[in-house]
């Protein structure tokens, strides 16, 4: 597996990568960045502070992960780090939520809608295409839609 160079700690913050990335500004350097991170692996910890953004439950994050809620709750008891497809999932899912920060303006603005019927997605809520990296890019068009007030 080809191995990517890491940007420099200034482009990055090491403690905390997840939330060091801004929606904003994906350049190649901040793509190849998150492939890295999502190589080696989110570890529970940065999921846990990202997972308490959201009112959902972790059996909810078990579903959009596709592990079990035991398997969750293994990661949780050995601090242990989800594997590339789980980190990349949990990567998309915090650049949904720095985005939808954005167009909303707030977080809890965001949080609603997440939560709401959607006329636009065919009735669905917002939170139940999480599970899909389909639906996360559904939903990444559709705040850009909202952005540009194109509401239907």
């Amino acid at each position: 597996m080809k191995k990517y160079k890491t940007p420099e700690p200034s482009v990055i913050a090491v403690k905390e990568p997840v939330m060091a990335y801004g929606y904003q500004n994906f350049d190649d350097v901040g793509v190849f960045g998150l492939i890295d991170i999502a190589q080696k692996g989110i570890s529970f910890k940065i999921f846990d502070g990202l997972s308490k953004k959201f009112p959902f439950t972790m059996q909810d994050w078990a579903d959009f992960l596709h592990i079990s809620g035991k398997t969750l709750s293994r990661y949780q008891k050995e601090d242990k780090s989800f594997d590339v497809l789980q980190s990349e999932k949990i990567l998309q899912i915090e650049m949904l939520y720095k985005r939808g920060e954005e167009v909303f303006g707030s977080s809890d603005n965001f949080l609603i809608w997440l939560q709401s019927e959607n006329v636009a997605l065919g009735k669905t809520k917002p939170q139940d295409l999480l599970g899909s990296v389909f639906g996360i890019s559904l939903l990444m068009d559709e705040l850009t839609r909202i952005e540009h007030g194109v509401l239907a």
